[in-house]
């Protein structure tokens, strides 16, 4: 499949067959992730492939209850790493110091690429993916399941398998436009008329025309950026940066 088409048609599937990913295009897909571009080719980041089903059940009832998640033959959270190359430093008789947040930040970013280099693959092969977000919440659990240690947090989940035919069928959802979304040279605060003209646009095209800018912003408002899992969200971030937050004694200075 053509790169331009793969990012073009690749939509989040969330209902796969009964069947397994053929082991080679699995291999596929690792080493499309590992292509991907990393700061510094670090490669700050681990991929965990989630086989146990314990540990799938305890992910699927972490991110929100996300039971179809476990029909997935795939599961793989990709998680930021600064503990390898500490690790490694300290093998060659260095004394690195304490990772701080811009370490997480472009740890989280090699990630994340990683990850979507996955998706594409993925799609080329005729495979479905989701980002699962979620996997952000319930630290507590989450780094006892994983045996993470303080230097590693999980970036994103993925779920990957044959998608059904529904999910094939079904429309992808229109993206905001261009206008709305690039920017010359600097950033351009928008007045809320502009705002309005978008959203409304967007929706025109995703065949659900706004009948109450008001109510139906405020309804998404409050599903999503007023949520309980939002919120549990941002405490579970702040536990797990806490360990690259604290200014080490040379920041001090």
């Amino acid at each position: 499949m053509e790169v331009w088409e793969a990012l073009k048609n690749r939509k989040s599937m969330r209902v796969f067959e009964d069947r397994a990913i053929d082991e080679e295009i699995k291999e596929q897909l690792y080493a499309a992730a590992m292509e991907a571009p990393s700061a510094g080719n670090q490669l700050l980041y681990s991929i965990i492939e989630v086989r146990d089903e314990e540990k799938r059940k305890l992910l699927a009832e972490t991110c929100d209850q996300q039971y179809w998640i476990l029909k997935a033959p795939l599961i793989v959270v990709f998680v930021a790493d600064h503990r390898r190359w500490c690790d490694l430093y300290r093998a060659a008789g260095c004394t690195p110091r304490k990772p701080g947040l811009g370490d997480a930040w472009l740890a989280m970013s090699d990630a994340n690429i990683a990850a979507q280099n996955m998706v594409i693959a993925a799609e080329s092969f005729g495979l479905g993916s989701c980002y699962i977000g979620d996997i952000i919440e319930q630290h507590e659990r989450v780094k006892e399941a994983l045996c993470l240690p303080d230097e590693v947090f999980p970036a994103c989940m993925l779920v990957i398998g044959h998608p059904s035919e529904q999910q094939k069928q079904r429309k992808k959802p229109a993206r905001f436009h261009r206008d709305y979304i690039v920017h010359t040279d600097v950033y351009h605060t928008m007045e809320p008329q502009v705002h309005q003209h978008f959203f409304e646009e967007r929706a025109l095209r995703n065949e659900t025309p706004v009948v109450d800018f008001p109510a139906q912003v405020e309804a998404f408002w409050k599903r999503k950026y007023e949520s309980v899992f939002s919120r549990e969200m941002n405490r579970s971030a702040r536990a797990y940066l806490a360990a690259f937050a604290e200014e080490t004694e040379e920041e001090k200075r």
